[in-house]
Order: C-alpha cells, then structure tokens, then sequence
C-alpha cells in the first residue's frame, strides 16, 4: 500500500509548514473569528474525517490528499489542545503529560498489533489507522507542549523555537552519524516539529510586546498556505514526471 510520501527533506519542510499553518489557522478560527475552541474543534475534526476517509479509499498516494490530511490533524490539534488547556483549565502542563501518555499508549497498541512502527512498511488498513491517530495525537501533543515552552517555562516563543529546533538538529545528527533506530528517531523528529510549527507560528502571529512579529493569524496563514500549495504542486509534478516500469509481458 504505497500510499504515504518517502520521508526526504522535503517532506520534513512541508511538514513544518502545514503544522506551523495548523497553529495559525486554527487560532484564526478560534481566537480571530470567535467561534471558539469547542466549535472550531468540532468543525476541523470533520474535515480530518472527510479527508481521511478519502485517504484510506485511495489506493495510491495522492500529494494534496495526503497533505490535506496532514493540516486537518495539525489544525484540529491546535484547537483541541487549546480546549483542553485553557477551556478546561488543565493547564499546558498537565494537557502535555496526558497527551504524552496517549501518543505512548498509541505507539505501543500499534506496535504489538503490527509488530512494526516503520512508515514505509504499512500494509493494511488497521496499520494505516494507527498511523493516523497517531499523527493526530502528535499533533494536538504538539500544540500543548509549544505552549508550555512559550509561556510557562519562560523560554518565550523565539526561546521555544531555538530549543526545539536544537533537537531535532540533534535528531538529524543521531540518524546519519549513529546506529540508533530510524524508526525511532523517525517518530522523535515528527512528534518535534508540532510544537516546532506550534511556537514558529506564535513567533508569527504574537504581538511585538509579547515576543512575535505581530504578523497576525490571517496574513501569517495565507503565506504558509501559499508556500504549502506550492509544494504540493512541485510533489504533484515530481510524481508525474517520475518515470513508469512496464512488466514484461
């Protein structure tokens, strides 16, 4: 089932857009436009849904599909660790050890179920079903612990994004320079950079007095929705102008 992308560097650059794009357009739904936290989750877990049920009957990998799925899952992750922190009250903290456990809990029911967390080794639809909830767990883990850094451990936006960004440096270094499980190391870098795009996008967004750019939600998410857009097409056209093998008859 050859239905996921190769993880290149391109595939890591997109990956940072679209969740740094997920941080800003869902505080454009939530905070910009008012409609809330609750609501906004409700209304982006249908999309996720609508998408995702288009990713599963694809028996192909389609880019925008694909990347499409992704955004959902970091947009509803915004959001949803939004409504569990702050409308909840539980705190960036305690929402981040929650999360964590479930990401944990996720990993492990994957692995004795499939017997393998490699992503280029999914071959069945309960495999592509953990990959998923997954990724949307990572992602609303994500948004928790860049919150965290920003606010709570004093680091501020541009301190959180330096730190996170330091590690997965370090994470690049492990997979080229040790003999420490890609797998592992693969799992480490994903779960990273959401809170990477998470404080990258408060960088953005934020006021200059409180450590941003003061760019706002809605400039800030049509840049990277249109840096996005263009991956995806320069993917779409990589993918068609890769070249066929006919079987010998």
């Amino acid at each position: 089932m050859n239905k996921l992308p190769q993880i290149t560097l391109a595939f890591w650059v997109m990956k940072i857009c679209a969740t740094t794009l997920g941080e800003t357009a869902g505080d454009l739904l939530s905070m910009t436009l008012n409609i809330g936290y609750a609501m906004s989750s409700l209304l982006l877990l249908g999309l996720f849904l609508a998408s995702l049920v288009g990713q599963l009957r694809s028996r192909s990998y389609h880019p925008a599909l694909y990347w499409t799925v992704i955004l959902t899952t970091s947009t509803a992750g915004t959001t949803l660790s939004d409504f569990m922190d702050r409308s909840l009250g539980l705190g960036y903290a305690t929402g981040a050890l929650m999360l964590s456990s479930l990401l944990v809990v996720v990993l492990f029911t994957w692995q004795r179920s499939e017997k393998s967390l490699a992503v280029s080794n999914i071959t069945s639809r309960r495999g592509e079903l953990f990959y998923w909830g997954a990724i949307l767990v990572s992602n609303t883990l994500g948004t928790a612990l860049g919150d965290y850094l920003a606010d709570d451990s004093g680091l501020g936006f541009a301190g959180g994004a330096l730190l996170i960004g330091s590690l997965i440096s370090l994470i690049a270094i492990a997979y080229y320079r040790t003999r420490v499980s890609h797998v592992v190391l693969f799992w480490m870098a994903f779960v990273l950079t959401r809170p990477f795009g998470a404080t990258l996008g408060d960088v953005l967004t934020k006021s200059t007095e409180k450590g941003g750019l003061d760019l706002g939600t809605i400039g800030s998410s049509a840049v990277l929705a249109a840096v996005l857009v263009g991956m995806v097409c320069i993917a779409i056209w990589a993918q068609r102008m890769r070249p066929v093998t006919i079987g010998n008859e």
